[in-house]
């Protein structure tokens, strides 16, 4: 009985000291873009790291700012805010500034992104781009033989009720650029007066018949497309490289007005409380071969430009690292707009028009 009674005893003081040894494996929060926290490369990183990566999206840069700004900064540890509030989300205090001797593989990232003021206050740097691109025209082979060579295409009253736009302030842009006001300088798009904004407003309100709905994330415009309830819309790689995948005559283009588009950067949050762990991540994420295999997923031109040695000529030449200046040129990449709130008025005031 004794015997049997110190068995008893040494197991339970065994389960006792192995449970309090077994230390819970870390989660790191995201709050980034879709297609930005994909197994097909999260999952080594929490192989390699014993960790959890756990995502949630936002869908639109001014969801994520406030997200931030309601005091949820602590919940999350890297967000993959573009280049619109980028700025603000640094000058803020929201992010870290980071210290680039714990990423290696930030010498690697291209000149021209990591050149620019984007994250840059007083002379710290608060972020690391990721992946850039544009907000292209995209549309239905089906219904379109040539690709759409203007905007104008959205307007038009044949496609009542078929077009789709991003529930975001780049569609002010888009409408901007059709005024012309982005001639002579394409920085005007982010700081448009209010007479020019009421101008935009009255243009967009012209489009609402043809509005079949507003997109606010990735899967939904897919959706809309493979549903054959759109036939053209604003969008982005991303779901460009959805409907390939499941064969849906796509097409993408970039009208002669040009477009805009974005750099998404990755940042610590000034609330983490895994900021050595959110350093690894910012490190993986930029490596070359992961770089790589985010382009797999998202369709988005790396900011590694030596991941294009693990690509065939055919994705080097889609993504356009084969000629970056000149495809740039066709690129207002999206700046901080001072005006946001103003901005943001006008937006709701189109939404809810009738």
């Amino acid at each position: 009985m004794k015997a049997r009674q110190s068995i008893l005893l040494f197991l339970m003081a065994a389960t006792l000291f192995t449970g309090s040894c077994t230390k819970k494996a870390p989660t790191l929060n995201l709050l980034v873009w879709e297609g930005y926290a994909d197994p097909a490369f999260v999952k080594a990183f929490e192989e390699q790291h014993h960790c959890k990566v756990s995502a949630s999206y936002m869908g639109s840069s001014d969801e994520l700012v406030a997200k931030l700004r309601g005091g949820s900064a602590g919940n999350y540890d890297v967000i993959s805010p573009s280049s619109d509030v980028a700025t603000s989300i640094a000058a803020a205090g929201l992010a870290a500034p980071l210290d680039l001797s714990k990423i290696p593989s930030y010498g690697q990232l291209s000149p021209q992104l990591t050149s620019l003021p984007l994250v840059r206050v007083k002379g710290q740097v608060y972020g690391v781009p990721f992946m850039w691109g544009p907000d292209p025209l995209i549309y239905d082979t089906t219904v379109f033989a040539q690709p759409p060579d203007s905007w104008n295409v959205l307007w038009d009253p044949k496609y009542k009720g078929k077009i789709s736009v991003w529930d975001d302030l780049s569609t002010i842009y888009m409408a901007a650029q059709i005024l012309g006001y982005d001639k002579p300088d394409s920085s005007q798009l982010y700081n448009l007066s209010d007479e020019q904004l009421e101008a935009v407003k009255r243009k967009l309100l012209e489009l609402k018949p043809n509005i079949r709905k507003m997109w606010s994330t990735g899967g939904e415009l897919t959706n809309l497309f493979q549903n054959h309830e759109v036939v053209a819309a604003m969008g982005w790689p991303l779901m460009t490289n959805q409907l390939r995948k499941i064969n849906f005559p796509v097409g993408e283009t970039i009208p002669k007005e040009n477009t805009t588009g974005w750099i998404d950067h990755l940042m610590v949050t000034a609330g983490s409380e895994n900021k050595d762990l959110a350093y690894e991540f910012l490190e993986y994420m930029i490596e070359a071969q992961t770089q790589k295999k985010v382009t797999d997923v998202t369709g988005y031109t790396p900011a590694n430009p030596q991941a294009a040695q693990f690509m065939t000529k055919e994705e080097v030449k889609n993504l356009h690292l084969d000629d970056v200046d000149n495809y740039q040129k066709r690129l207002y990449f999206w700046q901080n707009v001072p005006r946001r709130a103003k901005y943001n008025e006008i937006w709701n005031e189109v939404k809810a028009a009738q």
